[in-house]
């Protein structure tokens, strides 16, 4: 079973006021770049892994998604999700992406926003969301890049030169992460940019997109703290792939 860490209470009131949970997807910096990957959603039938509080959920119907299923470990984020929706073809499930079972070409569309860095058996997940879907089907979505995953102890550091800098190492030692976000603890699981790619095209899917993400200068000039996030490394990877 993977870490419930959302449903830690000091953990949870501490996400709550996290930008992009305050104001929806348009506090996701990386929401533009996300969209423009997606494919047509006129009446697909989509599934949302790690949906959270259902904010894409709810956009893929506005998109004309015939339906969405979200799925989700954390009980205070599905009983969130189920608070501000009212839209019958919407259904929220609890879930955890470790054992996730999903019928057979259920899908036209798999979606999710940085919850597979929490799941340890990247290739079974893979192989479910394969299955799930039907011939011509998609599957995009964003997890935390290797680089910004790697470090044993990931914070930026000050070079002899004042300048900061992100410090990468153990890069091929794959496997368990633990930092300090909200509280301390939090387990992820590191893979390389050749592991995560290799499981995709192993388990039948083909790659369409790909983008190791910053901010734009224009989200910089509008938020000069992420000058940083542009510079120095990125902290997405976006993936687009597609079931022939």
């Amino acid at each position: 079973m993977a870490q419930n860490i959302y449903d830690n209470p000091e953990f949870f009131s501490g996400y709550t006021q996290y930008p992009r949970q305050v104001i929806g997807l348009d506090g996701a910096t990386e929401w533009p770049a996300v969209r423009a990957m997606l494919p047509p959603i006129q009446g697909k039938r989509v599934a949302d892994l790690g949906c959270g509080f259902g904010w894409a959920s709810r956009w893929m119907r506005s998109q004309g998604a015939a339906s969405v299923q979200g799925f989700d470990l954390s009980e205070k984020m599905i009983a969130r999700a189920h608070e501000d929706t009212d839209d019958p073809a919407i259904d929220y499930r609890i879930a955890d992406l470790e054992t996730l079972e999903l019928p057979e070409a259920a899908f036209d569309l798999v979606y999710s926003s940085l919850a597979f860095h929490y799941v340890k058996d990247i290739r079974r997940l893979m192989r479910t969301i394969h299955d799930a879907l039907v011939p011509n089907g998609d599957l995009v979505f964003t997890t935390e890049h290797p680089i910004y995953m790697a470090p044993a102890h990931p914070r930026w550091l000050v070079d002899e030169d004042g300048r900061k800098i992100w410090p990468v190492n153990s890069y091929s030692i794959e496997g368990e992460r633990r930092t300090e976000w909200f509280v301390k603890d939090v387990l992820k699981y590191h893979r390389t940019m050749a592991t995560t790619l290799n499981t995709l095209i192993e388990e039948g899917f083909t790659l369409r997109r790909l983008r190791e993400f910053g901010p734009t200068p224009e989200e910089v000039s509008r938020s000069p703290d992420l000058s940083e996030e542009e510079v120095e490394r990125p902290m997405m990877l976006l993936v687009a792939v597609h079931r022939p």
